[in-house]
């Protein structure tokens, strides 16, 4: 049915699943970085994270990838012209993977704040009132109650990336939409084999909603709902 492109497409999708997972664990950090800046007294941190989100939001994702491949491969090459280095050439994985994670740190900055937003004040305090060490409100009391106001935002910010993932191919990577547009190209058959390509990021954004409601429910345990 594929014209025995099938196993290609499989391996470019296990790969754009990498880029995905990878980027979500860089864009995690990133966030809980961005999150604890923004509401920080500091100023100067502050104005950093506000800075940051408002900038990567603002500039498209392909601009950014072809920005930071194209782009630091110059700058790097430069800089290693004045340092006697070789020549230095920068992977497409790594490189697709710092700028989807760094893009998405943005956005997971906003809902990680919103979240720690959404811990009532005093339960905190009532717990430092407690003897609790700062470490201990955060990992015993802040930290799930946190993630259970996260997790919607971060399940839609997930699956945003995942499609997100297809611009690697433009820098080269023989991710999903690479492998496709090759396959396309030789039989001349483009509807066939993007469709494929649609059914593959549909499949991985239907176990990523049904793994997301479970951890939602598991969450979810003793918290009391309040009929509307």
């Amino acid at each position: 049915m594929l014209h025995g492109y099938g196993a290609s497409l499989l391996e470019g999708a296990l790969l754009s699943l990498a880029v995905a997972l990878a980027s979500l664990a860089i864009a995690l950090v990133l966030g809980l970085f961005g999150a604890i800046a923004k509401l920080s007294h500091v100023r100067p941190l502050r104005w950093a994270a506000q800075g940051y989100t408002t900038l990567i939001r603002a500039v498209p994702d392909l601009v950014m990838m072809l920005m930071v491949f194209y782009g630091g491969q110059v700058l790097v090459n430069s800089l290693g012209d004045r340092l006697g280095w070789g020549y230095v050439d920068i992977d497409p994985f790594v490189a697709g993977v710092l700028t989807i994670g760094f893009i998405f740190g943005a956005y997971f900055t906003e809902v990680l704040r919103g979240a720690f937003l959404a811990v009532p004040a005093g339960q905190k305090e009532a717990a430092l009132a407690f003897g609790m060490t700062p470490r201990q409100v955060l990992v015993r009391i802040v930290g799930p109650q946190m993630l259970r106001h996260a997790l919607p935002g971060l399940s839609n910010n997930w699956l945003v990336m995942i499609k997100s993932t297809a611009i690697v191919s433009v820098i080269g990577l023989s991710d999903l939409m690479n492998r496709a547009g090759h396959a396309a190209g030789a039989t001349r058959e483009p509807f066939l084999f993007y469709l494929a390509a649609g059914g593959v990021y549909l499949a991985f954004t239907a176990l990523s909603e049904l793994g997301f409601a479970w951890l939602q429910k598991r969450l979810a345990i003793g918290v009391r709902r309040v009929a509307l």
